[in-house]
């Protein structure tokens, strides 16, 4: 069995690609490339368009973005062209692939020169086998010195199992607590972030305080899906190890299931909303919602609860949470086989290791970026980084600390589909439709079916 299952497709794409020779040649075809000159067409394959916007807010060479938002236009007349396709259900992986199965042989103003990846499945295309994802040293950045700045996990998380680090990312995800100052202020007589931690600090504290709220007609977050990345990023084990075709049910993943159905049945959560990414969720969001908080890192704030907020600003405020966790991060990957090497290089040190633009990235989007010395300077300059949004409050102080203690969870290349499986497939057990068992079965079944190279599922005793 290969040493990391991947998708058949991508496999196929391996094969290709060897016999092709722009796998491991990578190297020199970079050099080739440099020699011959620049494509006209830089292709990016993403999920959304969060990367295009800090790439317009801190690349000097942009020149203008069409209205649709597909194809922005460098100084130099080259194209960046965005194909975008939804994160759910492994669809962007899907057209991502089928497209890294087609590089061999595509021309060169449709290849793929840049595409990202997301922690749940960064080492997929990570793969030292795979090899789809180009070392940054062959693009000629030097990771030791160019991005030395950045949190060390982060490099650690876009690398192969030999070490060799194959994408970067701009951002590093700690995870807070954003609350309604209006409704800490009616059930707590207190808005103030230092004694909202203290009715948060550790889960037997949240149990005690979700109960209060309810009291008032709150509920305390809302859905069961929320409190997820809290116990996923504790895992002791990865779903599924190296070389291996078992998934293995982690301890702390039964104990969000079984804390799950005690807060829901308790009238914690609000059990109309049913998970994440949906409309009843996105409306939580909203003023007339009675939901207290949402657990998030930076970009969640940004990207997710700002867009869905109606009122006005200054209402939310975060605080520290009930447990560390990281959730999230868009790595950026050179495509094996661009034609666009020295754009690429450009663009990733860019929106991924200048020190200035990360921190413009930082204040104008709320985004926790990726130097270790820029978010400490951040944290610190309370005026500079003063929030609007959340009133004037700087959330670096708070993440910057959570930041310093992250352990990332061990990763697979199955994460993102168990993670929406396994939410998924209990939600009928929350709500007192199944019991345990059949809820295993379903998430067996479901699991199976995104993934067929399976052949168990072990729960733990």
């Amino acid at each position: 069995m290969k040493k990391r299952v991947i998708s058949t497709l991508l496999i196929t794409a391996m094969a290709v690609n060897a016999l092709a020779g722009w796998g491991k040649s990578s190297g020199s075809e970079t050099a080739e490339a440099l020699d011959s000159g620049e494509g006209s067409v830089i292709n990016v394959y993403s999920w959304n368009d969060e990367f295009r916007e800090r790439l317009e807010a801190v690349y000097p060479e942009v020149k203008e973005t069409s209205s649709d938002g597909t194809v922005t236009t460098l100084n130099d007349g080259t194209e960046i062209h965005w194909i975008i396709n939804p994160n759910q259900d492994g669809v962007y992986q899907q057209k991502l692939d089928e497209a890294l199965l087609r590089q061999a042989d595509a021309a060169a103003d449709d290849k793929v020169d840049i595409f990202l990846s997301e922690t749940d499945y960064v080492n997929k295309y990570t793969d030292a086998a795979a090899d789809v994802a180009m070392p940054l040293t062959d693009l000629g950045i030097d990771p030791d010195t160019d991005l030395a700045d950045q949190y060390s996990f982060t490099k650690v998380t876009a690398s192969d199992e030999n070490g060799v680090q194959r994408g970067s990312t701009w951002q590093c995800c700690p995870g807070l607590l954003v609350y309604r100052r209006d409704i800490a202020n009616e059930v707590f007589g207190t808005d103030d972030p230092e004694a909202v931690a203290e009715k948060v600090k550790d889960w037997d504290t949240m149990k005690a305080t979700a109960g209060e709220l309810k009291a008032k007609g709150y509920f305390t977050f809302s859905s069961y899906a929320d409190t997820f990345r809290l116990y996923g990023n504790s895992i002791a084990q990865s779903w599924v190890s190296p070389g291996e075709s078992v998934i293995k049910v982690d301890q702390k993943i039964m104990d969000w299931i079984s804390d799950s159905k005690e807060w829901l049945d308790a009238g914690y959560l609000d059990k109309n909303i049913k998970g994440q990414w949906n409309d009843d969720w996105n409306k939580a969001m909203a003023s007339n919602s009675k939901v207290f908080a949402f657990l998030f890192p930076a970009w969640g704030i940004d990207f997710t609860l700002k867009k869905n907020w109606d009122g006005e600003n200054g209402v939310w405020a975060v605080t520290n949470p009930p447990q560390e966790y990281n959730w999230g991060g868009s790595y950026v990957h050179a495509c094996a086989g661009t034609d666009n090497p020295q754009h690429v290089k450009d663009i990733i040190l860019a929106v991924t290791a200048d020190k200035d633009n990360l921190l413009k990235i930082s204040k104008d989007y709320l985004d926790f970026t990726n130097t270790q010395s820029g978010m400490q300077e951040a944290a610190a300059d309370d005026s500079g980084y003063a929030s609007e949004f959340l009133g004037g409050q700087n959330a670096f102080s708070y993440f910057a600390p959570v930041a310093e203690n992250i352990q990332i969870a061990p990763l697979s290349a199955y994460d993102q589909g168990c993670v929406e499986r396994i939410q998924n497939s209990f939600n009928d057990y929350f709500q007192g439709i199944v019991n345990l068992d059949k809820a295993k079965d379903n998430f067996e079944t479901a699991v199976t079916e995104r993934y067929p190279d399976i052949t168990e599922i072990q729960w733990p005793e």
